[in-house]
């Protein structure tokens, strides 16, 4: 009969460490394994006797407070911290262009959009918020906090 308390005990460690480790919070797993652990102790007092009860009691207990410090130790979560750094910027381009640029719409400006200034390609924003379309030829209004202001140019060929 031990055989049902041992299951119970794995059981219940490995629904607490998937608690711990995969789906932080207090969740079903975390119930579960408590559950899972309680009746394993209760099994044992109930059915093999007292003294395997106590011994089986002090286990868990014992398992439960290593697994508690092993999680609360700050190198446990150090490794399954990311450790990748964004170093990009947002629309660095925009520092390449100048008010009075002309370009192109590259796409549909609704109010914003893609343009492109000679071999500066970057987003840009329609100055009465309008809709143009792409392929418009644009000049630059302002440049505003990194934002390209634009404006169409009005052809005078008819």
């Amino acid at each position: 009969m031990w055989w049902i308390t041992v299951g119970l005990v794995i059981v219940g460690i490995l629904l607490m460490l998937v608690e711990l480790l995969l789906v932080p919070g207090v969740g079903v797993a975390g119930f579960l394994g408590l559950a899972s652990l309680v009746a394993a102790c209760w099994y044992t007092f109930a059915c093999i006797g007292y003294s395997g009860g106590w011994w089986v009691t002090v286990f868990v207990l014992a398992m439960l407070v290593v697994m508690t410090v092993v999680v609360l130790r700050n190198r446990t979560w150090k490794r399954f911290e990311l450790k990748t750094e964004v170093n990009s910027r947002v629309n660095e381009e925009s520092s390449l262009v100048n008010p009075g640029d002309k370009g192109v719409a590259q796409t549909r400006l609704a109010p914003m959009g893609t343009g492109r200034f000679g071999a500066v390609s970057c987003e840009v924003k329609s100055s009465d918020n309008s809709m143009i379309a792409a392929g418009t030829p644009l000049e630059v209004v302002a440049v505003e906090n990194n934002q390209v202001i634009v404006k169409p140019i009005e052809s005078n060929t008819k």
